[in-house]
C-alpha cells in the first residue's frame, strides 16, 4: 500500500523543466580513475567548487561507480544553500522544479564503467556563502553512499499521542523512543487541538480548555529528554512539542499530524463548518500548527516557533450530524457543511504545499456507528479529499451496556445477542457500500479494555453475554482499563484468559469481573485480517496504554510488516 497520497488534481508543485546541453568552458576527462572515497558495491556523487567571481562560481560534479558492473542509467537529484542556483550545465541533462535539480545523461550518454567515474560541470550564480550540496541522492540512494533511509513500511501504522500523556500518565515522548513504537509508526496524531466559539483553532491554559504548558511551555531536562539534551528555558519551543520535534528528527520517516476536536473538544466543529466560517477557521488551524505561529505563553512560542513539526492535520469531529458528547453543537446541515470543511483544507493546504514544496496531509477518525456515518458523513466524496480515514474499531460495548461482550472483534462471534452485532467486517463494509475503497481505511484497534462488574457466568459459563450490574473498577475510570494493566491482570485474583479466534479478541473473568482486551496475539489476528482485506494499515487509541516494550505495536508491525 503506498503511503504517499495521490494528488486529486494537477494543481501540484509547479515543475519547470528546463534541459541545458551546452558546451563545457573547459574539457573535463569523460572517464577517469575512480575517487578516493569510493564506497565498495556503491555509487557515489562529489561536487567540487573551481572557481568564484563576484556574483557567481564554477563547480565539477563527479559521479563514481563502485560497482562491479557498468552503470549507464543514473539521476543525481541535489538541492544548493539559498542564494545558490545553477546557471548552465554541460555534459549533463537539467531539470529543475521547486524541490532543486535532477541530473541525467546527456543526450549521448555517459556510462559510468565499473570502477570508474564520469564528471560534468556548470557554471552557478549565487549571492556569497555556501555553494555545497544540502541534500543529494543518486537513483535515491545517499550520494556519500551512507545506507540511506530505513525501507518504507507497506503499510500505515498510526498512533494518537495524548496531550495529557505526560502529566496524568507519566508516559514521555521518550517513552515511543525507548520502547520500540517509534521507529514502528508511519504517524502519530498529536491529541488535541480545541476550537473556540467561532470555530478557530487556538491554544490556551486555560483549565479544560487547553494546555500551552504541557505543549510548548514545560522545560525538559536530560533525563527526560529523548536525545539526552536539556531544554534551554529560554528556547521558543519546549516542551511536549519540542520533544516530538526530536523524535522526528531521529526518525525521518515518521510523520506528526496535529488531531483537532476528540470527544471533548467537538463542540464547536458544526461552527467552522458553516460556510461564512470556513475560510477563516481553517487558515487559523494551519497558521497555528503548520505555520507553527503560536501564541507567547510560559516565556515560549512567537511566529514560527513550531514551523516545522507538524505535516498534516487530522479532523477529529465526534460527530457531524449527531450529539457526540452532550452539548455539542449540532446543525442539520452538518454533514454537507463537513464535506465543505474538509474541501476547504485540502484547498488551503494545497497552497501551503505550494508555498513551502512539501506535502501535508489530511486525514480523519470516523465512526463504527452506521447511523453517526449516514448522519455526517458524505463519504464517496470525502475519500476524494481525504489521505485516508482512520476508522473507529473499539466501543461497540461497555459498561453502558448491561451484558458483558466484546469491545473490538474482527468478526461477529457465535451467539452474540445484539440486535445489529457489530465487528470490523461489519463496519468496514458500510464504508465500501458508501463509495470507499478498502486502501482509503485504516482500522483503528484500542490499547486499553472495557470491563464490567457483578457478571453472571453467561450461556458459555466464562462470563461473555453474562448479565453486569455496571463498570469494573478501572485505574482511571470505572469500566475502563489501559493493556498494560490488564496484562497484570492474567493469573491473578482468579482471572482466567479467554479467546475467541474467529472473533479476534480475548477476555478475563473471575466469576465476578469481566474484561474485554486486546494482547499481542489478538492485535496480530487484527493485523492478519487488515492485510486479508487489502486495508491500509492501523490506528490505535492510545500509545500511553501499551506496555514498557511496545509490545502491541510491536505485534501489529510483525504481522504486517515482517518486523518483530
Amino acid at each position: 500500500m503506498p503511503l504517499s497520497r495521490t494528488p486529486r488534481s494537477p494543481a501540484r508543485l509547479a515543475t519547470a523543466a528546463a534541459v541545458l546541453l551546452l558546451a563545457p568552458l573547459a574539457p573535463l576527462a569523460h572517464a577517469q580513475s575512480a575517487a578516493a572515497d569510493t564506497v565498495e558495491g556503491r555509487v557515489t556523487v562529489t561536487q567540487t567548487e573551481n572557481s568564484r567571481w563576484p556574483s557567481g562560481y564554477q563547480a565539477q560534479i563527479t559521479i563514481t561507480n563502485g560497482t562491479d558492473a557498468p552503470l549507464a542509467d543514473w539521476a543525481i537529484e541535489f538541492a544548493l544553500p539559498e542564494g545558490a542556483k545553477v546557471h548552465q550545465m554541460w555534459n549533463a541533462t537539467l531539470e529543475t522544479d521547486a524541490d532543486g535539480y535532477t541530473v541525467t545523461p546527456p543526450r549521448w550518454g555517459a556510462t559510468v564503467p565499473a570502477g570508474g567515474s564520469y564528471t560534468f560541470g556548470y557554471n552557478g550564480a549565487f549571492s556569497g556563502g555556501e555553494t555545497a550540496f544540502t541534500t543529494c541522492t543518486v537513483n535515491g540512494a545517499p550520494c556519500d553512499g551512507g545506507p540511506g533511509e530505513p525501507e518504507e513500511p507497506e503499510y500505515r501504522q498510526v498512533g494518537y499521542f495524548t496531550q495529557w500523556g505526560a502529566a496524568d500518565r507519566g508516559y514521555l515522548v521518550k517513552d515511543l523512543a525507548e520502547s520500540g513504537q517509534a521507529e514502528r509508526l508511519t504517524h502519530i496524531n498529536y491529541a488535541f487541538a480545541n476550537l473556540d466559539e467561532d470555530g478557530r483553532c487556538f491554544i490556551t491554559d486555560e483549565d479544560g480548555q487547553g494546555d500551552a504548558y504541557a505543549d510548548y511551555g514545560q522545560t525538559y531536562g536530560a533525563a527526560d529528554s529523548v536525545d539526552g539534551v536539556a531544554d534551554d528555558p529560554d528556547q521558543p519551543l519546549r516542551g511536549t512539542f519540542n520533544q516530538l520535534r526530536k523524535l522526528k528528527e531521529a526518525n525521518p520517516g515518521l510523520r506528526v499530524n496535529i488531531a483537532i476536536g476528540g470527544w471533548a473538544w467537538s463542540d464547536h466543529f458544526s461552527t467552522a463548518a458553516l460556510p461564512e466560517n470556513r475560510e477563516a477557521a481553517v487558515k487559523s488551524c494551519i497558521d497555528l500548527y503548520l505555520r507553527g505561529d503560536l501564541p507567547e505563553l510560559n516565556g515560549a512560542g512567537g511566529e514560527g516557533a513550531a514551523a516545522g513539526l507538524f505535516d498534516g492535520i487530522d479532523l477529529d469531529w465526534e460527530w457531524p450530524g449527531t450529539e457526540g458528547e452532550p452539548g455539542n453543537i449540532i446543525r442539520p446541515e452538518d454533514k454537507e457543511n463537513f464535506t465543505g470543511l474538509v474541501q476547504e483544507f485540502r484547498d488551503q493546504l494545497d497552497e501551503l504545499e505550494r508555498e513551502e514544496g512539501r506535502e501535508f496531509g489530511l486525514t480523519a477518525f470516523v465512526p463504527a456507528n452506521t447511523g453517526a456515518i449516514d448522519a455526517g458523513y458524505e463519504v464517496d466524496k470525502l475519500v476524494e479529499e481525504f489521505d485516508f480515514l482512520n476508522v473507529q474499531g473499539y466501543d461497540f460495548s461497555g459498561a453502558w451496556d448491561r451484558t458483558a461482550g466484546h469491545q473490538s472483534n474482527v468478526r461477529v462471534p457465535e451467539g452474540d445477542p445484539a440486535a445489529t452485532p457489530r465487528s470490523y467486517e461489519t463496519v468496514i463494509q458500510a464504508y465500501l457500500d458508501r463509495g470507499a475503497e478498502p486502501e482509503d481505511l485504516v482500522m483503528g484497534v484500542p490499547f486499553y479494555g472495557r470491563g464490567w462488574t457483578g457478571v453472571e457466568p453467561g450461556p458459555q459459563g466464562n462470563g461473555l453475554w453474562g448479565a453486569a450490574q455496571g463498570g469494573a473498577p478501572g485505574v482511571w475510570e470505572p469500566g475502563f482499563n489501559d493493556y498494560k494493566v490488564l496484562k497484570e491482570f492474567v493469573g491473578q485474583d482468579g482471572f482466567e484468559l479467554y479467546r475467541d479466534d474467529h472473533a479476534g479478541t480475548a477476555w478475563l473473568y473471575n466469576g465476578t469481573d469481566f474484561w474485554n482486551f486486546d494482547d499481542p496475539t489478538a492485535i496480530a489476528q487484527k493485523a492478519a485480517w487488515v492485510r486479508e482485506k487489502g486495508l491500509s494499515g492501523i490506528m490505535t487509541w492510545s500509545l500511553d496504554g501499551d506496555d514498557e516494550q511496545g509490545s502491541l505495536v510491536r505485534a501489529f508491525d510483525g504481522e504486517l510488516n515482517g518486523r518483530g
